[in-house]
Order: C-alpha cells, then sequence, then structure tokens
C-alpha cells in the first residue's frame, strides 16, 4: 500500500466515520433505495428471515411508484448526502483547527457513509483503509440509540472494519449532549420568534416534537430510543418553557407501531383548539424525506 505524504512527514490521520441513514439521489434509485431499507431485519422483520429479501422486493416494487411521486415533489432526489457532507466538511474544519499546537502530528479526515444507500458503509470503509488510516471513530447521526437505527448501522460498521488493520471506536448516542440540546432550543426560539413576529405571543404556541415511529415490539424488547427521546425533551423544557406534545411520524409495515402518531395528534390538538403549532424534527439531523414532504407538505 502507497504511503501518504502525511504518513511518510509522520503525521498521524484519525478517521471519523458519520454514519446516516441515505436516500436516493435520483428518482430511479428509489426502488433499490427502498429494497436495501426493507432488506435490514432489524428495521423490521417480514416473515421469516429466507422471506425477508423476497418480501423486501415486493413491497420495493409496489411502493415505488407512490415514492417517487413524493421524492419528485422535493426536487427529485433526497437531500439527506449533500446536507451530511457539509456537516463533515465543517467537522474536519473544526477538528483540525483546534487541535492546535499542542498536536501537530494529528489530522483528522471525515467521511460519509450510508446504511442504505450510495455511498455504503463497506465501499467508504475501504476507502479509508486505502486512504491509509489506522484509527477511525465512528459516530452515528441518530442522537437516539436505537437498534433499528444506530445499532444497524454500526452492526454494519463492525462488521466490515473487521477487514481492515484499524483501530474503531464507536460513538452511538449524544441524546443529552448539552451542545445538541443547546442546538435544540436555539431552534425552538428561531421558531418561536417568528410567531411573535406575526402577533402571536410565545406562550400561545404549541411545540410538538415529532420523531420517527418504530415498531412497538422493538421498544417492548428493551430499546431505549424512546427513553432517550424523553430524555431530550426533558432537557429542552428545561431551558425553554414550552407546551409540548410528544407524536412519532413515518409508520410503514404491517405491524404496530409507537404512538400516538403525528397525523392522529394534529387532529387532536386541533379539535383541542390549538391554532399556534410548532412543529420539531426531534430525531432528524438533516433534511430529507421525513421531515421535507412529511411535515412540510402532508401535515
Amino acid at each position: 500500500m502507497r504511503r501518504s505524504l502525511r504518513e511518510v512527514a509522520g503525521i498521524k490521520t484519525i478517521g471519523v466515520l458519520l454514519l446516516n441513514l441515505g436516500g436516493p439521489d435520483s428518482l430511479s434509485a428509489v426502488k433499490p433505495f427502498l429494497y436495501n431499507l426493507f432488506s435490514d431485519r432489524k428495521i423490521i422483520k417480514l416473515g421469516p428471515s429466507f422471506l425477508q429479501k423476497p418480501i423486501a422486493w415486493f413491497i420495493a416494487f409496489t411502493r415505488s411508484k407512490k415514492t417517487v411521486a413524493m421524492y419528485r415533489l422535493i426536487g427529485g432526489r433526497s437531500p439527506i448526502l449533500a446536507i451530511t457532507q457539509a456537516q463533515a466538511d465543517a467537522l474536519e474544519k473544526a477538528l483540525n483547527e483546534s487541535r492546535g499546537r499542542r498536536t501537530p502530528a494529528l489530522h483528522f479526515k471525515v467521511y460519509v457513509a450510508m446504511r442504505y444507500w450510495h455511498p455504503l458503509i463497506g465501499d467508504v470503509v475501504e476507502r479509508m483503509c486505502n486512504d491509509g488510516v489506522r484509527d477511525v471513530v465512528a459516530v452515528s447521526l441518530y442522537p437516539h440509540y436505537s437498534l433499528a437505527t444506530s445499532g444497524s448501522a454500526l452492526g454494519e460498521f463492525g462488521d466490515v472494519i473487521r477487514r481492515c488493520p484499524v483501530r474503531s471506536s464507536c460513538i452511538s448516542s449524544w441524546y443529552d449532549h448539552p451542545l445538541y440540546i443547546a442546538a435544540l432550543v436555539e431552534a425552538i426560539k428561531r421558531g418561536l420568534g417568528s410567531f411573535a413576529a406575526s402577533g402571536t405571543p410565545a406562550e400561545d404556541v404549541h411545540v410538538l416534537f415529532s420523531a420517527h415511529s418504530l415498531p412497538r415490539s422493538i421498544v417492548e424488547a428493551g430499546d431505549p430510543y424512546v427513553s432517550h427521546i424523553r430524555a431530550t425533551i426533558a432537557e429542552v423544557v428545561k431551558k425553554t418553557e414550552v407546551r409540548w406534545h410528544l407524536s412519532f411520524q413515518s409508520k410503514s409495515g404491517p405491524v404496530k407501531w409507537l404512538e400516538p402518531s403525528t397525523e392522529e395528534t394534529l387532529r387532536e390538538l386541533a379539535k383541542k383548539g390549538v391554532r399556534n403549532l410548532l412543529v420539531v424534527p426531534i430525531s432528524f439531523v438533516s433534511d430529507h424525506i421525513e421531515p421535507v414532504y412529511a411535515i412540510d407538505r402532508v401535515y
């Protein structure tokens, strides 16, 4: 393997791998993306294991036309890769600027890898190894741990990293990190400010935290996802007094999902006379089909 210029100069490179969901980068990618998604038994078990992929193919085939129409309304592709890459670029710059003079022989290189569409985790790990990276920190971009999200992505990372001569560590959740909480509080205050600008006082606004749903069986088996979500909200409301509600969005498939759904909650709040609502997509750190289509257009 060729040595990089940094290796020759004695500079150690730390690889940081940002793990995210991924999304189709074109309309033609929608069907294979859905197939990859529904093939993952950590998200949803479709019959016995030997039928998972045939059923996943059937679901992808039957849902693709409707899903293509959704993506067409938001520009024909998911924005998740571009946003995650921008986050990676900003993180790489911040890490290399913060190391300062104390660690001049240390360099950070940040990579982006997706679970269900390109750039796939296996391909990116191989590229890291070819770049000469021997120490890797994998960071799940799902703040709240769940077997179906962080667990699946980190599991895939663990499977492929064994084939490379590297040392690795993982950050699997950061639901109560002070900077994450501060970012949420800032966004909520900015949202409340938009109501105030139109003459609606903050005390008349309800905040709806909308989290991605999960099959109930996963949570009932001990998954910490919901407790992490509630812990995040608890920290947020310590720093800004709001009337809040929690709901779950984007369920699919013939199983029982977390409740109440965002759609049901919107109807219930309307019945109770709520007229000013700030929706906060609590479990998402970048826009993709869920916030952009489901919240901005459907809800």
